[in-house]
């Protein structure tokens, strides 16, 4: 009994520590899809709280959508421009518009300094617009 107690116990702490993982997705579109410009990208992020930026809040941060750019490494100031869209209010989801072509969109999650949290808080998939 007290084996099986332990066992329940262990399977419990795995799986919320599963549960809790911090990562991010993208609800819409989804990898791979053929869109109409202009198009909803809709953010997602479990284990960490969406806040607006200038909060330093630990375990927050807020969204940013980068097209056709490099990944950004942990600690590092996401660039402000065309390719790397800043959503400091605390948006989580916006629309793009975006001529017909292939394109990388990259969701990176960041703290209030814009600073990455890197590979673990990112997610990229590939769409094409029509």
């Amino acid at each position: 009994m007290k084996l099986h107690s332990l066992l329940i116990g262990a399977l419990l702490a795995l799986s919320s520590h599963l549960v809790f993982a911090e990562s991010v997705d993208f609800v819409e579109p989804k990898n791979g899809a053929i869109v109409s410009s202009p198009f909803k990208v809709i953010f997602a992020v479990t284990g960490m709280n969406v806040a607006p930026a200038g909060d330093m809040t630990p375990n927050t941060g807020h969204h940013h959508l980068l097209i056709n750019a490099e990944s950004i490494p942990e600690g590092t100031v996401i660039p402000m421009d065309e390719m790397h869209k800043h959503f400091g209010k605390g948006q989580t989801e916006t629309e793009v518009t975006l001529p017909p072509g292939k394109y990388k969109l990259t969701m990176q999650f960041a703290n209030g300094a814009h600073q990455s949290y890197g590979p673990k808080l990112e997610k990229s998939i590939e769409v094409i617009v029509k």
